[in-house]
């Protein structure tokens, strides 16, 4: 079977809680929760797959109900789902407090699975076959670093590309041993700077901190301001248009990294990709959950109806 996109790294359950008034810190604040599969690998491989993708899954998950609920989540997404297994131990969790507005207020993540996840286990027959099997592989730093640096190596021994997502500023420097070999690391400004070691003063500024530090490609978003991309060849920028109204940033990221990766691999240039990642994250960012079941191409060509033009500086 051949396989467009190998997605590796995080498949968890997300529980978000929401304030329903002003954030009072230190107090009771009165609030609802609600829990989801999650995960940035998996956020954007279900997207990938409602944008028409071929997508396998392989991601650490544990032998319990959460890990059943991932597992029902990715068969409802059409995902190719070859999870590895620890039936004795807890699949990951993310639990996040929301403000009104959708913002974060404070997050904790129970993670220790993935730290399982170690280089060895690249060996193993059946990843092997994966990777052989793929057009392009997407990762995200939920696992550790060495396995991310072998993994990256292992794709570009093979002539494959392999993109990234970098999930928070904490994790993201999990890539630095994989800086050389990835085509493509997705960003937020403070992930960036985390790799950079700095902060440019305008976006534009970016590309040459990031290339600085043995990065060929990536995206530095910045929430409602200035996205930036660049790659071998150029830079671009995109200005996205306030949105009349945000219900929750949850997997807004990874919807980004989605559209954006879906229409580099059909070919698009640099400009029109920025294009489908704004307008992916755009789609989630007016869901209450961290995937739009919803999402299509059809949808997604609506929706760019909204988006700016992207610029190429160079």
């Amino acid at each position: 079977m051949k396989v467009e996109i190998l997605a590796i790294g995080g498949a968890h359950i997300d529980r978000r809680a929401r304030i329903f008034g002003d954030t009072k810190p230190g107090a009771s604040n009165p609030g609802a929760w609600f829990e989801e599969a999650g995960g940035g690998v998996f956020n954007a491989a279900r997207n990938l797959s409602r944008l028409g993708r071929s997508v396998r899954l392989i991601a650490p998950r544990g032998g319990d109900a959460a890990g059943q609920m991932v597992a029902d989540a990715a068969e409802r997404a059409g995902l190719d789902d070859q999870p590895v297994m620890f039936l004795d131990r807890a699949t990951p969790s993310y639990t996040a407090i929301l403000e009104r507005d959708g913002n974060l207020v404070i997050a904790l993540a129970d993670m220790a699975l993935y730290d399982a996840f170690t280089a060895r286990r690249l060996k193993a027959r059946s990843l092997r076959d994966s990777l052989a099997v793929a057009t392009h592989v997407l990762t995200d730093a939920n696992l550790p670093a060495d396995t991310l640096a072998a993994l990256a190596a292992s794709c570009h021994a093979a002539g494959k590309g392999i993109s990234a997502i970098a999930i928070s500023p904490a994790k993201v420097t999990k890539f630095r041993g994989a800086l050389p070999h990835l085509s493509h690391l997705f960003m937020n400004g403070a992930e960036a700077e985390a790799i950079a070691g700095t902060r440019p003063e305008t976006p534009e500024g970016w590309p040459a901190l990031l290339r600085a530090v043995g990065l060929c490609g990536g995206t530095v978003t910045s929430g409602s301001g200035p996205t930036i991309a660049f790659d071998s060849e150029g830079i671009a920028l995109i200005e996205p248009l306030p949105l009349d109204k945000i219900a929750d940033v949850t997997g807004a990221g990874d919807a980004f990294a989605a559209g954006f990766l879906a229409a580099r691999l059909t070919g698009a240039s640099l400009t029109d990709a920025l294009r489908h990642g704004t307008a992916s994250a755009a789609i989630t960012l007016a869901s209450l959950h961290a995937t739009d079941e919803n999402l299509s191409g059809e949808r997604l060509l609506s929706q760019l109806a909204l988006v700016p033009a992207a610029r190429f500086l160079s």
